[in-house]
């Protein structure tokens, strides 16, 4: 019998932050302090991921470049750290590619060939590792999000996406849910969704949008409310109670995969566990 909700996992770079001796760029923990990054993989399968995300959102050239790493090693050393981690397991390993930090022309200085050059080296890096899933996640740039599921189409790999949107349903660049779904349209994309930028509250009117535009599978991945780090601890807006309770309220609109963006931890999937079940 199919499940009607798979449990992703929660904050990358939060989480470690609040268990690392020091703050690094949150790829660079694959290569300097890879055991807590396996830690935290393991914490997520022990809550109830059904799929965890590699710790690959940023490892890309523009960011990689100046470290004296190759981006083919962080990528390849992140998908190697959450493979380990779900061996013995029924756990998924995601692909996770974040949006680039240059805005595309005629926003910014990025031109389109580049951008293709950069995700080139980023997603085929990954794909080489034989992940379940490719995500894109956070995408704003309707083009950017074209390009790099342009790329990622070459591997024989399901891909997913997932959009940040503001409370009205518009990215940081305009535009809107069905902008982006409609982008995706010409390709074999397997799932859409939404993360980050917004509490659950105020992002389940957002994904509830969705279904006026796709019969696709729904991802709903919001952030736990405004947060900070202190003392090791990553201090939240939204209690581990309010945000299952607000979040679960998704699943009424289509969400089939369900899990926490900025702020959350293996806490808030293990409460999501018990509330689902």
């Amino acid at each position: 019998m199919e499940k009607n909700c798979f449990l992703l996992d929660g904050a990358m770079g939060t989480s470690l932050w609040a268990k690392a001796e020091k703050q690094l760029p949150v790829w660079r923990y694959n290569t300097e302090c890879p055991e807590i990054v396996s830690e935290l993989h393991r914490e997520y399968i022990e809550a109830g991921s059904d799929y965890i995300f590699t710790n690959t959102f940023s490892a890309n050239r523009d960011n990689v470049a100046k470290s004296g790493y190759s981006v083919a090693e962080v990528v390849k050393k992140g998908v190697e750290l959450a493979k380990k981690a779900a061996e013995g397991t029924n756990t998924k390993v995601v692909l996770d590619i974040g949006p680039l930090s240059e805005l595309l022309e005629p926003y910014g200085d990025l031109e389109e060939e580049d951008a293709i050059e950069i995700y080139e080296e980023q997603i085929g890096a990954g794909a080489e590792m034989e992940p379940d899933v490719i995500l894109f996640e956070t995408f704003m740039d309707k083009e950017m999000l074209r390009i790099a599921v342009s790329v990622a189409e070459r591997y024989n790999v399901p891909i997913w996406c997932s959009m940040s949107f503001d409370q009205h349903g518009r990215t940081m660049m305009g535009n809107s849910v069905k902008d982006m779904i409609d982008t995706l349209s010409e390709f074999k994309v397997e799932a859409v969704g939404l993360n980050c930028s917004l509490g659950p509250d105020l992002a389940v009117p957002v994904i509830a949008q969705f279904k006026e535009y796709t019969d696709l599978p729904l991802i709903f991945k919001p952030n736990a409310g405004k947060n900070t780090i202190k003392d090791g601890k990553v201090i939240t807006e939204f209690s581990v109670e309010t945000f299952v309770e607000d979040a679960v309220a998704s699943l009424e609109h289509g969400v089939k995969y369900l899990g926490g963006c900025c702020g959350s931890s293996p806490e808030y999937i293990k409460a999501m566990k018990e509330k689902l079940n």
